[in-house]
């Protein structure tokens, strides 16, 4: 290819390196705001096919090398990666970094691991370089319109960066779904638990589908209304509108629903698996974000689905509810669903307080409540009230403690609670409305069975306990006397 421009020998505002759809989506989308861009990709043929299809479309730079691509861009240079994370990623930013000089500024927007991006930041930073790893979600069709953004990485590098991405970014109310996270690593861990909370989102929409259809005996179609209908209340949100879409849609083959004709098992890219490995290690309980998890590694265990197939005893199963039963069953769905999705944020926040606290990036949730109101794939009407719980209380101990969720699952978990036995007395699998009702009575229980787990541990191994009564750590000699000693 020839190098290539549509901007008269004017320098670009903003680079962008990989040109896949969501790469060539965002380039676009920095050009309909103004700006010039400057674009690249190691497969020149790529390139070439970007300026052929949107060339005329906005005011483009496009280089046939990194070193090229670098010298088409104002200082500080703003260089945007969307690549593949991994092993990708690290070829583009050291390939930019030796052509770039002090001051310049990386970002990586893929769905990179935020311990990857802690270390790119204090390497990069070492050279005397910005590196941003910023967290982008909204898919395709959010990348070209609007995204939801999540920098973090210096904040000085924020002041230049900012301005641009605000400008593409989603708006809600005349607020940019974008804000500076935190340094190094912060956006990309952000971006990670969003995306953990949307696996879980995901699970217990599908968990609601699951028991309409083959606990009430509804079709694809019908329940499609339902979800429609759904859409207008409290459960206003990008994925519940989008299940009625799918839901509503007819295979042009066969004429059968699309759901109908789709292989029941579920894909995923890493950052579902990575949310729960970090939440582990932070000690944070995400419980329906795990079994969202696990739920979708089950659906692909097609060798032990087929072989249990009639040979894995059932028990009595009550049948699907009558047509009479079906208005409440179905308000019962909708008030556990709402339930379950609140747990799933909840435990979220839980998380991302706990990942700030342990790498001191003092992320505000206030800030996250408002930039996944738009563009991003959870957002939902009620990260507006989620904003307010945190407005009125900075400090919340736990999201369901605020007065407005309190009171809603007051309103739903009788709900929830009817909608758990139903499914299990007819053998329908809900792994996230189980377990977040099970995390719920957990944490409102006087006491747990920790309790005997803590005898048990100091019985095989003298790891000891606390008493309720008394202050210090304590064991019993449980292969003497069984007289109790203080550790």
């Amino acid at each position: 290819m020839s190098d290539t421009s549509t901007a008269q020998g004017n320098l670009a505002n903003i680079g962008v390196v990989g040109l896949a759809v969501m790469g060539s989506n965002i380039a676009r989308n920095f050009a309909s705001h103004g700006y010039t861009v400057a674009v690249y990709n190691r497969s020149h043929e790529k390139t070439d096919a970007f300026m052929s299809d949107f060339g005329d479309t906005g005011s483009f730079i496009a280089s046939s090398t990194i070193e090229k691509f670098v010298a088409s861009l104002e200082r500080p240079r703003r260089a945007l990666i969307m690549v593949k994370a991994g092993a990708a990623t690290d070829a583009v930013i050291s390939q930019l970094a030796d052509a770039m000089e002090e001051g310049d500024i990386i970002i990586d927007g893929g769905n990179s691991l935020y311990t990857d991006t802690i270390r790119r930041e204090r390497e990069i930073a070492a050279r005397g370089l910005h590196f941003v790893g910023a967290g982008i979600s909204g898919g395709e069709e959010g990348a070209l319109n609007g995204p939801s953004i999540m920098p973090g990485g210096p904040e000085e590098s924020y002041k230049s960066l900012g301005p641009l991405l605000e400008s593409i970014a989603a708006q809600v109310d005349g607020t940019p779904c974008c804000t500076h996270i935190g340094p190094n690593g912060a956006g990309h861990f952000v971006k990670m638990v969003h995306n953990g909370i949307e696996y879980a989102d995901m699970q217990v929409i599908g968990e609601a589908y699951h028991l309409l259809r083959y606990g009430a005996n509804m079709e694809p179609a019908e329940i499609a209304d339902v979800f429609r209908e759904w859409n207008k209340g409290d459960l206003d949100s990008y994925l519940v509108e989008i299940t009625a879409e799918v839901l509503s849609h007819v295979d042009s083959e066969t004429g059968k629903p699309l759901v109908d004709v789709i292989v029941d098992s579920a894909g995923q890219k890493g950052t579902g698996r990575w949310t729960v490995k970090a939440a582990l290690d932070l000690g944070i309980p995400v419980t329906g974000i795990g079994e969202a998890v696990f739920a979708r590694a089950l659906s692909g265990a097609t060798a032990q689905r087929t072989a249990t197939q009639g040979n894995l005893p059932s028990g009595s199963l009550r049948s699907p509810i009558s047509a009479e039963e079906r208005e409440s069953f179905i308000e019962d769905v909708r008030r556990a669903l709402y339930a379950s999705k609140m747990v799933a944020y909840a435990q979220g926040f839980d998380e991302i307080k706990a990942g700030s606290a342990e790498h001191e990036w003092n992320v505000d949730p206030r800030d996250l409540a408002t930039i996944w109101r738009g563009g991003c794939i959870i957002r939902a009407k009620f990260l507006n009230r989620i904003r307010e719980a945190y407005d009125q209380n900075p400090d919340l101990q736990l999201l369901l403690l605020d007065p407005y969720f309190t009171e809603q699952m007051s309103n739903l978990v009788d709900s929830w609670r009817r909608i758990v036995v139903s499914a299990t007395e007819m053998g329908l699998p809900i792994p996230v409305f189980a377990s977040s009702l099970s995390y719920y009575d957990s944490l409102r229980a006087e006491r747990l069975p920790a309790t005997l787990i803590q005898a048990q541990r100091d019985f095989f191994g003298a790891h000891t306990y606390r008493r309720i009564d008394k202050d210090g750590s304590f064991h019993t000699l449980w292969s003497g006397d069984r007289s109790e000693v203080e550790a």
